[in-house]
């Protein structure tokens, strides 16, 4: 298949940011757009706003004056519905609601010619149910755009049940001729993003309802060590609690209650009280000129411990599971001058009872260890060792600016300082975070990389799809499953099982193909 050719006209329907955000980039790539809303106040107002978003690219010499001038040019104001006779695909973005949607597509089937594509920019409701009643439900297919528009790369596409392939590949064709990265998707709740964002923002609730740390510390963990551009309650804020909440609650119900979506209580006061972010000057954080931003929780400076040795098992790779992340962290602690006597660790001297781990490190006594998914207080129960402290997932050890750690009921605070001012002295900001399963960043990737793998497995988008529409739908850092693959499958899985075991909650399941990928010894990305 091809994309639709530059001589069919696209309509757009609906005038609003979203709309005009379609029909600025459907403009720029080179065909006539005809822009369209039961508002004709509406559609100049749009019209006017690409004019200056174009002329701000010329400003910037991101763009000549001659295209941005054939660009502008290229939009009209369609006064009624039946000017959009002639286009060559239709794309609706109007309000999120089912039977307004149904009877616009309805209208356009009377208006359009039989080859015309049909598309809804829906970002939750369901496409087959979108497309059902139609003549021709085979042309309706989903194009879901990300806000704003022209900056977002992403295009889910979309194929509800009726939906023919070769309409949703002409879809997907364009969108990549538009200058976007798009991914085909299957029409199940949440699509991809939606969907697979969904943990990111359920396990920060956790976090904070669990006393892990306040929500500044928890961002600043998510930012400085994950990599993420936001963490999730500053997201929350710029998206709207409202906004987010909702979405949430619709995920949740589509799927039948499923604990996995279940929405946070807490995120429920907040939508009571009125504290919706940053269009209310309150969420989590104080907005206005006045507002002081809070800081994020840091243990105080603690000297460098004097003996520092890093455990590898017999054969002299580092410890099976989680590796490779130990092995960053060595790297980090040498790159800042910082000895570390290599010590292995044959199975016959690991303490008696040990559950299944050697430390990654020991420290002035204290064992410190990758988290699994088990609390610290767990972990040193299991292994014997009361001084036992864990750190916790970052993206990149050599670069990161914070590490996050957490020390058992057990462990002495002598212990516990020791391991602080080996991080300090090796560049780290260290927040210590209460001792909850799993800690913060890695049961946020483990629990996103889940639902990535259960939505490759449902058949709902491929693995690459996924790490696309992760990356550019809502700027991860890196895709869930590639992120999966860097830290060790295995790993993963025990730390969804310890997790699911810490709870006794079906919310923390493994997906079914984790598992098989875990037995197998295979990747997500080869």
């Amino acid at each position: 298949m091809a994309a639709l050719h530059t001589e069919r006209a696209v309509a757009v329907i609906g005038s609003g940011a979203m709309g005009a955000g379609i029909a600025q980039v459907a403009a720029v790539a080179g065909y006539t757009v005809h822009l369209f809303d039961t508002r004709p106040p509406a559609v100049a107002k749009a019209i006017s706003d690409i004019a200056a978003a174009l002329n701000k690219l010329v400003a910037r010499e991101r763009m000549s004056a001659i295209d941005c001038a054939a660009a502008i040019a290229r939009v009209h104001a369609a006064v009624t519905l039946d000017a959009v006779a002639g286009a060559g695909l239709v794309v609706e973005a109007i309000v999120e609601n089912l039977d307004a949607k149904r009877a616009l597509f309805a209208q356009l089937e009377a208006i359009v010619g039989d080859d015309c594509i049909l598309a809804t920019n829906t970002s939750s409701i369901s496409v087959t149910a979108i497309a059902a009643g139609l003549r021709l439900p085979e042309r309706l297919v989903g194009m879901h755009f990300f806000n704003p528009v022209p900056l977002m790369a992403l295009c889910e596409v979309v194929s509800g049940l009726a939906t023919d392939a070769g309409v949703a590949q002409t879809v997907y064709d364009t969108a990549a001729a538009w200058g976007k990265n798009p991914v085909h998707a299957k029409s199940t709740p949440g699509f991809i993003v939606n969907r697979v964002a969904r943990p990111f923002y359920a396990e920060g609730w956790r976090l904070l309802n669990e006393q892990a740390a306040d929500a500044a510390t928890i961002d600043a963990v998510l930012r400085e060590a994950g990599g993420f551009r936001m963490g999730p309650f500053e997201l929350m804020d710029l998206i709207g609690h409202d906004v987010n909440f909702s979405v949430t609650q619709s995920v949740f119900n589509a799927y039948f209650g499923d604990p996995r979506f279940t929405p946070s209580v807490l995120q429920q006061e907040m939508v009571n009280a009125g504290f919706l972010g940053r269009k209310t000057g309150r969420g989590f954080y104080r907005y206005g000129d006045d507002a002081a931003a809070p800081q994020a929780q840091s243990e105080a400076a603690q000297p460098k411990p004097e003996y520092v040795s890093y455990t590898i098992e017999q054969g002299g790779a580092a410890h099976a599971v989680g590796g490779a992340v130990v092995d960053a962290l060595a790297a980090r602690l040498r790159a800042a001058g910082i000895d570390i006597t290599h010590r292995k660790t044959p199975e016959t001297i690991r303490p008696a009872g040990a559950h299944d781990d050697a430390p990654a490190f020991h420290c002035n006594g204290a064992a410190i260890y990758l988290t699994d998914g088990r609390s610290a207080t767990q972990r040193a129960s299991d292994n014997h060792h009361p001084d036992t402290v864990l750190f916790d997932l970052a993206l990149d050890y050599g670069s990161a600016r914070r590490i996050a750690v957490a020390c058992a009921d057990q462990c002495s605070p002598a212990a516990y300082h020791a391991v602080v001012g080996l991080l300090q002295a090796a560049g780290f900001t260290v927040t210590r975070l209460d001792d909850v399963p799993g800690m913060a960043v890695m049961r946020t990737v483990a629990m996103l990389a889940n639902e990535a793998a259960d939505a490759v497995n449902q058949g709902v988008c491929s693995a690459a799809a996924a790490d696309i529409a992760m990356q550019k739908g809502v700027n991860y850092p890196r895709g869930p499953l590639a992120w999966a693959d860097a830290i060790g499958i295995e790993h993963i899985v025990r730390v969804l099982a310890n997790l699911a075991n810490s709870y006794g909650e079906d919310r923390y399941r493994v997906s079914p193909l984790l598992r098989r990928k875990q037995v197998s010894g295979g990747r997500f990305h080869e």
